[in-house]
């Protein structure tokens, strides 16, 4: 198998890109397309499916003739994808009805504030392990069934489908002969039983949506089917699929209950594997299925913050503070302290634990010598008093002390953020030598579904040196901790005070 080889499809928000992994974990081939973001109004998020299935066909055959192997080389396709992301098609034509609607879209809030109203939050988050929110795809899929013109009928007489990212690409690879998802992505829609593993009538109920549309939900790690598109004249298994958040901690090997990760990115997704029982947050985190290989299922609990690196570009693109991205670190190191100043990005309102879609961004504790510097350093300091807040609310929910945090993500080249990340935390943070976990955890997936991989015990000895950021012992951050915590409830005194 020397010279055999996985393909990851890593289907994500902004581009789609094909990364080829060899028998060693090692990357040999990465292929990389953006796509176009669609903005109809204001806090309307769009994508075009057929763009999204073009641009990932084009990565996986040009990363593929990069590779210059034998054709039959690629032994499976692992697919991980945006989440929530949710596409409508018809079954008989194969085309959209209507634009993807992305996990940010926020359209469908005032629906799922209707929904909660009617006292369902408790029964819908015990079946589903979710909040009430236009983060997940019910609330999309229904706007789509009221908004296109007959849409519901076509919905009733069993003629359209629905399906998360994953079901769009594989119903394309296999010229729609597949129309399937794996458990970790049904988790995310809030019309699945965590504890059934299977669609939940009530739940469609109360989003009127008829069942016919729905994927057959699988493993995560199965042989689902071959392409029905020929490279070269071979077929590829499609074996492996996860969300792009469960892919990450799967690639980053927490396969063992109490482990963490957080991907540092546009947000910050923190996932914690709770084991084979899923453990209902009572501190607005939400429960979902991490994996599930065999019969054997991984839960996981999540924390998501939705403004990290963006607080970085927000710097660079708006304010003009910095050139590039990586000048924030440079800058920030300037002073040796934020000398009061927190800021609360909260641009699109605060994610978890607090949940507020009313919040919005602020900077507290000016002072006439406040500098770019001191904003610099608490921006970047307050995407690890985030991840703090996160990591604790997991510590409550799961009643455990978490004793590493493994990293990935843009963010974690910044060396300040990921040592300020382990001393705020008073636990050790390590990055691994390969940092595109998400994909790498797809292709585990498949890997193991064809015998390219023997057992998650053969993929421990794969791992390579981690960069260990150790925390310093001494660091005392009581008072930078509750000031932030005093400039977080400001925040939320302000958006709530109308």
């Amino acid at each position: 198998m020397i010279n055999d080889f996985i393909l990851a499809l890593d289907q994500g928000t902004t581009s789609s890109r094909a990364i080829i992994f060899n028998k060693k974990g090692e990357i040999k081939q990465i292929a990389q397309k953006e796509f176009t973001q669609i903005f109809p109004k204001s806090g309307w998020v769009e994508h075009d499916a057929e763009e999204i299935w073009s641009s990932q066909l084009t990565v996986l055959t040009e990363s593929i003739a990069q590779l210059k192997a034998e054709q039959d080389s690629i032994k499976a396709i692992g697919i991980t994808n945006q989440r929530e992301t949710t596409i409508v098609w018809n079954k008989r034509t194969g085309k959209p009805i209507y634009n993807a609607i992305v996990w940010q879209d926020r359209r469908t809030a005032d629906y799922c504030k209707s929904i909660a109203a009617k006292g369902l939050d408790k029964l819908i988050q015990d079946k589903t392990g979710l909040l009430i929110d236009a983060y997940f795809s019910a609330s999309k899929i229904n706007w789509i069934l009221s908004h296109v013109e007959g849409a519901k009928e076509m919905a009733k007489n069993g003629e359209l489908a629905f399906g998360t990212v994953d079901s769009w690409l594989i119903y394309k690879l296999t010229n729609g002969q597949k129309h399937i998802t794996d458990v970790s992505n049904a988790s995310r829609t809030l019309l699945f039983n965590i504890h059934t593993l299977d669609w939940d009538q009530e739940l469609l109920d109360i989003f009127d949506i008829p069942k016919a549309m729905l994927p057959t939900v699988l493993s995560s790690s199965e042989v689902y089917g071959e392409t029905s598109i020929p490279l070269d004249g071979h077929t590829i298994p499609i074996a492996g699929i996860a969300g792009d958040q469960q892919a990450a901690l799967f690639g980053q090997l927490c396969t063992n209950k109490g482990m963490v990760k957080n991907t540092y990115g546009t947000g910050c997704f923190m996932l914690m594997n709770i084991g084979n029982k899923p453990v209902i947050s009572s501190n607005k985190l939400v429960t979902t299925i991490g994996w599930k290989i065999g019969n054997d299922v991984q839960y996981a609990l999540e924390g998501s913050i939705f403004i990290a690196g963006a607080v970085v570009q927000w710097l660079r693109d708006e304010l003009k503070v910095i050139k590039h991205s990586e000048d924030i670190e440079k800058l920030a190191l300037e002073v040796s302290d934020t000398d009061g100043v927190y800021f609360v990005p909260a641009f699109s309102g605060l994610g978890a634990p607090h949940w507020n879609p009313e919040a919005r961004g602020t900077l507290l504790g000016l002072s006439r010598g406040s500098t770019d510097a001191h904003i610099a350093r608490a921006a970047l300091e307050s995407i690890a008093y985030q991840t703090y807040d996160i990591l604790k609310a997991m510590e409550n929910d799961s009643n455990s002390t978490i004793k590493e945090l493994r990293v990935d993500g843009g963010a974690t080249n910044n060396k300040f953020l990921m040592q300020f990340q382990a001393d705020i935390l008073q636990t050790n943070v390590l990055k691994p030598a390969v940092t595109e976990t998400t994909a790498l955890g797809a292709a585990y997936l498949a890997g193991l579904a064809v015998g390219f991989w023997k057992d998650i015990e053969e993929l421990k000895t794969l791992q390579s040196e981690n960069t260990k950021f150790t925390f310093n012992s001494d660091s005392l951050y009581e008072t930078q901790l509750r000031e932030w915590k005093r400039a977080t409830e400001t925040v939320k005194f302000w958006a709530n005070y109308k």
